[in-house]
Parts: C-alpha cells; structure tokens; sequence
C-alpha cells in the first residue's frame, strides 16, 4: 500500500530524523573514544563503564525510535505486522528503561563521588563504588529488560485482540485501535521513568547542597579562585542536568498523555525534546570530561584544517 502522509506527519518525521541522526553519532564518538581508550590501558574505571553503556543505549535508542516513529506515520499498515511490531516495542523498550536508568546511575554516581556527608552509610558507598557499579549497572539492564518483556506480552496481547476485531487484513483501522490500547505500555514506560526520575533528583539536589555548603566554606577560608571555578563549573554542570532532567519528565508525561490523539501539538513539541535529549545530554558529558573534549576538539580542529583535507 502506498504512504499517505499529511503535512504533520512528514514535517514530524522530518525534524525527528534532523535530530535522532545527529543524537546516533554523539553517542557512537562517546562509545569510540571509550572503546579505544579502553584497548590502550586495558580497563575501564567505573565513570567510564557507565558512560559506555549510556552511550550504546542511548544510540540503539534513538535507532529503533525513529524506525518506530517513522514507521507509524508513512506506513502504519507494516508496521502492524507479526513480528515486527513485537520486535520494536520490546527493543524500543529495553533500550529507553536502560538509557533512562543509567543515566540515573551516573547521577547517583557522581553525588556518591563528589559529595561530602558525614553519614555512616553514605562513607561506605563512597569506598565501595568501585564494587557497586558493576551491580548497579546490571540490576538497571534486568529491570529493563523485564519491562520490555512486558511491553512485548502487551503488544502481542493488543495486536491479536485488534485483529480479531477488526478481521484479517485490515489493518488501517487495526492502527487506531492500537494507540489506544498500547497505552498500557506507555503507562509502563512512565512508571520507569518516574523511578530513574526520582533518583535522579534526589542524588541532584543533596549534590547541589553539599557543593554549595562546600563553596561557603571555602569562601569563609578565603580559599584559592582555581578551587572555587571547579566547585562553580560542578555546581552549574548538575544544575543543567537537574533542568533537562525535569523537563525531559514533563515532556515523557504529556506525550503519554496525548499519544491516542492525531495532529497533537503538544505531543509533536514532546517528541522534539524527547529526540534531541540523548544527543544534547551526551554532548554535555563530552564536554564535562577534559579527555573526551579534547578529543573532539582535535577532530573538529582537522575537519577544519586543510592540509587533513588533501
């Protein structure tokens, strides 16, 4: 059958493919530059495990997202076909509860890091980091795939009940009924969102007010400028992460909210920053790590040059 694309739907799957290519390559330098430097020493410490697999997530992400996405607007009726409708839910699944779970990882790895409490049990995970990432990791990748093994059982369960309603073959109204029912899987999406969002702002904020604590008393001891630009440059990096975060969270709930409706422009404005945050937030990672900006500086230094380009 041929596409029958409105206006909406082709400019929709346009600035998401401007956005989620651009977003696939971020993370695929991020995965290389990690890959690479991992040949050389032969380890990997903990940051660099997480951002690794933040990395492969976010781009296998972005991927069976825009396959998805692009899919549902230009040919809905192939899209819900045994098994490739299964096949991307259940990857799309797993790889956006993992993207979102390690990202709140890396969060919570950084307060443990960084921050300064007195706690009994907070000094304990400080020295055993080490030895938690790896089950922290794991433990995100399980409950992952256990959520995209649902969202699968659901899309089975959906797509049989339209079918049969609808009869074989019939597939323009099967679509429909389909965002209808798979609302239990976006229900399922927000659930594990709001998790990862919850430790996400819990490790942000107690981070946030241990640098700023730690910011007063150096400026009481009259401390040195270098110190006091590192707790500043710490302090707004959070800051920016909390931001998006948060909305980021909002945006998931409204484009749950809006997903049964056609031409929605809310959910199109959600769909734009849902797409652009992988990309964005790795962006800023790169530039957080002195190893990985120097890298990209140097690549974007002989893009430029002309003697690289003869």
């Amino acid at each position: 059958q041929q596409s029958n694309v409105t206006s909406y739907g082709a400019t929709t799957v346009a600035i998401i493919t401007l956005e989620a290519f651009p977003g696939m390559w971020i993370n695929a330098f991020l995965i290389c530059v990690l890959c690479i430097g991992w040949v050389k020493k032969k380890t990997l410490n903990s940051n660099e495990k997480i951002l690794l697999l933040l990395g492969c997530s976010r781009i296998f992400y972005l991927c069976f997202s825009w396959v998805y996405c692009s899919l549902s607007i230009t040919y809905p009726n192939y899209l819900y076909v045994q098994p490739t409708f299964q096949l991307i839910v259940f990857f799309q699944a797993f790889f956006n509860c993992s993207n979102l779970w390690v990202s709140a990882s890396l969060c919570v790895f950084y307060f443990i890091k960084i921050a300064n409490f007195r706690n009994r049990f907070f000094i304990y995970l400080k020295v055993k980091t080490d030895r938690i990432v790896p089950w922290l990791l794991l433990a995100s990748l399980l409950s992952a795939l256990a959520i995209a093994i649902i969202a699968y059982d659901l899309a089975v369960t959906n797509l049989i009940i339209s079918c049969n309603s609808t009869g074989k073959g019939n597939f323009s109204k099967t679509s429909g009924k389909m965002d209808e029912n798979f609302f239990q899987i976006y229900f399922i999406y927000g659930f594990g969102f709001v998790v990862s969002f919850t430790a996400v702002i819990s490790s942000a904020l107690l981070l946030l007010f241990s640098l700023w604590r730690h910011k007063c008393k150096m400026q009481k001891n009259s401390m040195n400028s270098l110190s006091m630009d590192a707790h500043i440059k710490a302090i707004k990096s959070i800051l920016s992460f909390f931001i998006m975060y948060s909305i980021n969270f909002i945006f998931l709930i409204l484009s749950l909210i809006n997903s049964t409706k056609e031409d929605n422009y809310v959910a199109f404005l959600s769909l734009l920053f849902l797409y652009a945050f992988p990309g964005v937030h790795s962006l800023i990672l790169i530039f957080s790590n002195p190893k990985l900006e120097k890298t990209l500086i140097r690549i974007l230094s002989c893009v430029k040059c002309k003697d690289c380009r003869r």
